[in-house]
């Protein structure tokens, strides 16, 4: 079965992110969001501001007793429990992307080869009404050929003042300039 049989005729062309999504569970629809979420700006400048809330908080001598006083140890644990927990739904994340990226990849060399497969079937319909058409114009000139056999056998050979009154016809021309061919090459060719 070759490829076009393999394809067909049926539509190719269709919504990939429609089937990915269809195909995704509710844990990688999370790891989308937070992936989303974790690349914004509103990501950054909320985390800049809780930084800076915190060690400000933390800073401050008006507290007697700061709960994270200031190598800030506390801090550095929230941001690292943060990294490890957002390192690897953004890598769930990113495998997602990496199969929706296949899937429209597959999907994209499935309707390019339906295309080619028509171009190409096209091309050998173009070519058969070509060849068509030679065989038919070369039936439509044998047919004249032998018309015109025909009518030199009728008409007999041309008496001298006939040739004579053709080559007068023939130099006036049409446009009655004398700017004919002369009857000589006319009937020679």
């Amino acid at each position: 079965m070759n490829a076009f049989g393999r394809i067909g005729r049926g539509r190719v062309a269709r919504n990939v992110n429609e089937i990915h999504e269809a195909t995704t569970t509710f844990g990688e629809r999370v790891a989308d969001s937070v992936a989303r979420f974790g690349g914004s700006w509103t990501f950054i400048f909320i985390f800049l501001a809780v930084m800076l809330l915190w060690v400000g908080i933390n800073s401050l001598e008006l507290l007697l007793r700061p709960f994270d006083p200031f190598p800030f140890i506390f801090l550095n644990l929230v941001l690292s429990c943060l990294a490890a927990l957002q390192a690897p739904v953004i890598m769930m994340s990113q495998n997602r992307q990496t199969t929706r990226d296949r899937i429209a990849a597959e999907h994209d060399y499935e309707v390019n080869l339906k295309a080619e497969l028509e171009i190409e079937e096209l091309h050998q319909k173009m070519d058969v009404m070509r060849e068509d058409q030679w065989a038919e114009l070369a039936r439509m000139q044998q047919h004249q050929i032998a018309l015109l056999e025909e009518l030199l056998t009728v008409l007999g050979p041309l008496a001298p003042a006939d040739k004579d009154r053709l080559t007068r016809a023939d130099d006036v021309g049409q446009d009655g300039r004398g700017q004919g061919r002369s009857a000589s090459t006319s009937l020679s060719s």
